[in-house]
């Protein structure tokens, strides 16, 4: 199942018996599904059907389907004759002619003009409906087609970014060990010249040396578990491996992948608050960057 974005368009021209009908559809992305028809009265009764049909394929988007009908200029041939009006105005005209002989008689370009002389040929409710359907049907085909491959186009891309993102996370990672011991050797060295000031304090003693050991290495031990992002790059990963399942499966992934996606921003930014180093620093502010691309983009998507 292929994922799908809620941008779309597609119009499709069919003849039908009362002219050319063209439909256009147009889907932007909502929140939820909103779908506007506009119809000419011809086909007004044949809303609920329309809008069935597109819900078998549409869950979300703010979607726009438009009918126009094009009414053919054929001739009187094409079109049925009223002929008791046709007779009467015939009968009068030869009333007014015996009184008024200087009147120009009727043309038949006057009679084919006449409004009611020439009729559309009477449709089938039936067979307008089949014809609407199909027109129809082409044009979701179309559509769904049009939303498809933009949902496709995207998705290469966000794979594309997931996987620079795992590439940062796999950069980092072996780098944590020796940040930690780096910050941990300059925090030691400046607690020694703090608590070492301490202990002489005045001339009094303070603390012993051992007493001062013990509490360098706890402050150390305690700070060094703050600022650990090992758990934080643990479960980017995590998040990365479940982007990359969703996108795979395919289908309804747009609510799904917003949700990580804040996950992922809770990370990156966790991250950036623990950073004890530039490199730490620098991941922190590229996959917020990455995260708030890949955003933008799972807002087109159903």
């Amino acid at each position: 199942m292929s994922v799908r974005s809620m941008t779309g368009y597609a119009t499709t021209s069919v003849e039908t018996d009362v002219g050319v009908l063209t439909i256009d559809l147009k889907s932007v992305n909502a929140r939820f599904l909103d779908v506007q028809f506009y119809l000419p009265d011809t086909f007004r009764s044949f809303e609920r059907m329309l809008r069935d049909m597109l819900l078998q394929y549409v869950t979300r988007g703010k979607l726009e389907c438009r009918l126009s009908l094009a009414r053919e200029k054929r001739s009187a041939v094409s079109h049925a004759l009223n002929e008791p009006l046709l007779s009467k105005l015939v009968s009068l005209e030869k009333k007014i002619l015996a009184h008024f002989p200087q009147a120009m008689p009727l043309s038949v370009s006057d009679l084919l003009h006449w409004q009611g002389v020439v009729m559309d040929p009477t449709v089938s409710v039936e067979v307008l409906q089949e014809q609407l359907t199909a027109a129809m049907s082409a044009a979701i085909r179309a559509f769904v087609s049009s939303r498809d491959g933009e949902g496709g186009a995207l998705t290469v891309n966000l794979f594309e970014k997931v996987e620079s993102m795992a590439e940062i996370i796999r950069t980092l990672t072996p780098l944590v060990p020796q940040i930690l011991l780096q910050f941990q050797e300059k925090l030691t060295a400046r607690m020694q010249e703090i608590l070492g000031l301490a202990i002489s304090l005045g001339g009094v003693p303070v603390l012993s040396r051992d007493d001062a050991g013990e509490r360098i290495r706890q402050e150390v031990l305690l700070y060094g578990l703050r600022i650990d992002i090992a758990e934080e790059l643990s479960r980017l990963s995590i998040h990365l491996d479940e982007v990359r399942r969703i996108l795979g499966k395919g289908g309804q992934v747009g609510k799904r992948l917003d949700f990580l996606l804040q996950e992922l921003n809770r990370e990156a930014n966790t991250l950036g608050s623990k950073s004890s180093a530039r490199e730490v620093t620098a991941a922190s502010l590229d996959l917020k960057l990455l995260i708030e691309q890949m955003r933008e983009q799972v807002q087109n998507l159903e």
